[in-house]
């Protein structure tokens, strides 16, 4: 799910705050109690969705347009709360067409794939690239070495994609300017997309650093407090990581975070359906305004409904909204490094002046964080929806930065420049970003940099007292085959990640390549995946919380 800021034209019409709202919020829906994607303890009573029902008008109740709010860090979280990590199990995936329920490995879901496109004038394109991601993802899950990780999870997960995908062909579903997650007894569009990132995430390398900082952020929006993250954004899985670091310690900010999100978002049919199990202000960017000239109105009328919404949220308190300031997913430098691309001006002073104009106080914080590995976006920025998806298994992590002390980053600045001010606000929050990626990619890969005494723990194997973990490697992400065509979008080299020189990291290693890539890791004395897999068949599934 890729997500963008697309806040240059929000900026234009910052000015249109008196605009009616046609929002129509979701009604309150118990939570589905199925089955644990994780094999561990019995479920507690199931948890119940905990945003309000229908809300039409600018002067609608609080509780409708605010998160629940977040509770301080617990010491262990209800069995029942989506988890991270553990061995994985297919028992909880459910499918819109039973046709998918006999699904158990590739031929039998290409087999449904092909049957369901025939006659569809995109059939040969589409089941090109879809070989192509079902390989590489194949290759990303089974390299894992995760117990439960084997054919029919990556068949069944490939089959729940699939199935939403080919819903939406049929019936598209159109997103309103504020969307809440679609959570409902029969069906969690939230659960599925958490899967889904589960299956590509290392999570005994993941990190969540400074969680003091996060406990300070629950604390404000418990007490009916606004926070806004201005974070860097590196893959379509970002917020199934955001969800996956926080929801051992704070499940409330992973469920109910609000994100600021672009077009493709709500346009891809491969993204749409993660979409739809996010909450999300949707807006259209200056660079697909005029896509379709015909639409431009109708963008600018949705962008000033999302900017009502927003407002009328953060006047109403205790939102947590997530926007990427950058406009966009991050790209390798000229180095090929990946880091947090600049955040712009205009996206920040749009946060910073909702913010300040709303009538409960706001908070701001930079965030990082690193996933790139996970989905690496295209080389270039294209228009055109399809992009190939490529897939690794890779550690993850964010963390965040010190609040933002907006009055000391404008003292000494003209009150007359606002250009300067504007400037000086985003190149402030894209500094401490910044460092603090740099921080958490160091703990992600040099263990000896997080747990106890450090800011950068792991919640999610908090309870484990003496497991032993193989660092996570810096070796290349597999970019997969090229496949024919078509364009590839994957680097040819992959970029170098750390200061030293040395390559980025996946733990994804084909069949093809295993005689090239070995699964030992350096000489640390920490053991080999091999370790690393036996240690979590015995350790993770008691210890960590389940997926509900």
């Amino acid at each position: 799910m890729m997500l963008s800021k697309g806040c240059g034209s929000l900026q234009q019409i910052h000015q249109h705050r008196s605009c009616p709202s046609s929002l129509t919020l979701c009604p309150n829906h118990p939570v589905r109690a199925s089955p644990p994607i994780f094999i561990l303890p019995p479920p507690q009573p199931q948890r119940q969705c905990t945003r309000s029902g229908p809300v039409v008008a600018a002067a609608a109740a609080a509780p409708a347009a605010a998160p629940a709010a977040a509770a301080p860090a617990a010491a262990a979280p209800p069995a029942n709360q989506t988890g991270s990590g553990g061995a994985i199990t297919t028992s909880g995936i459910v499918y819109h067409d039973p046709k998918w329920n006999s699904v158990q490995n590739e031929q039998q879901f290409f087999s449904i794939l092909e049957a369901s496109l025939a006659g569809h004038p995109m059939a040969p394109k589409l089941l090109m690239l879809w070989r192509d991601f079902y390989s590489n993802y194949s290759r990303a899950v089974l390299g894992s070495k995760v117990p439960g990780a084997d054919e029919k999870l990556v068949a069944q997960v490939q089959a729940s994609i699939a199935d939403n995908v080919l819903l939406q062909f049929r019936d598209p579903y159109t997103f309103p300017s504020f969307h809440q997650r679609m959570i409902t007894p029969t069906y969690s569009y939230f659960e599925f997309g958490q899967r889904y990132v589960a299956s590509l995430t290392d999570f005994a390398n993941s990190v969540l650093g400074h969680r003091k900082r996060w406990d300070q952020a629950a604390a404000q929006l418990a007490a009916g407090e606004n926070v806004v993250l201005l974070a860097n954004h590196q893959t379509e899985a970002d917020p199934g990581v955001f969800a996956h670091m926080l929801m051992s310690v704070h499940p409330s900010m992973a469920e109910e975070v609000v994100y600021v999100a672009g077009d493709r978002v709500v346009t891809d049919p491969m993204c749409k359906p993660f979409s739809m199990g996010r909450n999300l202000f949707c807006v259209h960017s200056k660079k697909h305004l005029n896509d379709i000239p015909e639409q431009r109105a109708a963008k600018m009328e949705t962008n000033r409904k999302t900017l009502f919404a927003m407002q009328r949220s953060l006047n109403n308190g205790g939102m947590l909204i997530w926007i990427a300031p950058s406009g966009g997913r991050d790209r390798p430098n000229a180095e090929g490094k990946w880091i947090p691309d600049k955040f712009d001006p205009a996206a920040v002073e749009l946060m910073r002046s909702l913010a300040a104009r709303a009538k409960k106080p706001s908070h701001i914080y930079p965030m990082a964080m690193f996933s790139w590995p996970m989905m690496p976006p295209p080389k270039t920025i294209d228009k055109d929806i399809g992009e190939r998806r490529i897939t690794n298994w890779t550690p993850v992590g964010i963390s965040l930065c010190e609040e933002l002390d907006v009055s000391k980053v404008l003292s000494g600045i003209d009150t007359d420049d606002k250009e300067q001010q504007q400037k000086a606000l985003a190149e402030t929050a894209h500094r401490a970003a910044l460092a603090e990626y740099e921080a958490l990619h160091e703990a992600i890969f040099n263990p000896s940099k997080r747990g106890p005494g450090t800011p950068y723990t792991q919640p999610w194997m908090e309870f484990q007292t003496n497991a032993q973990f193989p660092p996570a490697r810096r070796e290349s992400v597999l970019p997969g085959p090229a496949i024919s065509g078509s364009t590839d979008n994957s680097s040819s080299s992959s970029p170098s990640l750390s200061n030293n020189g040395s390559s980025a990291a996946a733990s994804t290693v084909s069949a093809s390549d295993s005689s090239s890539h070995s699964h030992s890791h350096s000489s640390n004395g920490q053991g080999s995946s091999g370790s690393l897999a036996d240690s979590l068949r015995t350790i993770l599934p008691k210890y960590l919380p389940t997926f509900r």
